[in-house]
């Protein structure tokens, strides 16, 4: 399903069903994050991208009307040919990629943590003590943003 979904994503001329067809393809992979038991990263990846960024995207591309501007001519076989050296480059990757996976024996699998990584405990213990600075500066950032927007929203009299 999340194949079709990108399928769908990529060869769909219509702007919103594209967008819809990301959404969809943003749950299904919220369901593989599932399948690796990393429930706080699937529930994250629904609030964030299917719920606020997707959603998003959508109002602007309903908001544009995409459908009144003229296309300009481009050269198709550029195109093509592009695309596959894109895919051609894509494909290479991933058999790097199971290579090594293959040669390195499966090590990565027969860690006893190894589905723990995405957990909300894993998470928040390495939030705590490994990156507790880090954490707590970004929230002096967006502390700092949301003064900053408050002072600009206000209005002046």
């Amino acid at each position: 399903m999340g194949i079709a979904s990108g399928i769908g994503l990529i060869t769909n001329r219509n702007p919103i069903y594209s967008v819809l067809f990301a959404v969809l393809n943003f749950f299904c992979i919220a369901g593989l994050y599932l399948s690796l038991q990393a429930e706080f990263i699937a529930i994250v990846q629904i609030i964030v991208y299917a719920g606020a960024i997707m959603v998003l995207f959508l109002f602007v591309v309903m908001l544009l009307n995409l459908e009144d501007e003229k296309k300009p001519e481009k050269s198709w076989d550029a195109i093509r040919g592009l695309t596959f050296l894109t895919a051609l480059a894509f494909f290479a990757e991933l058999v790097f990629i199971f290579q090594s996976f293959v040669s390195s024996g499966n090590k990565a699998l027969s860690s006893s943590d190894a589905f723990e990584f995405g957990t909300v405990e894993k998470i928040g213990w390495e939030l705590m003590q490994n990156y507790l600075f880090p954490f707590e500066m970004v929230s002096v950032v967006l502390l700092a943003a949301l003064m900053g927007a408050m002072v600009i929203a206000k209005k002046h009299n």
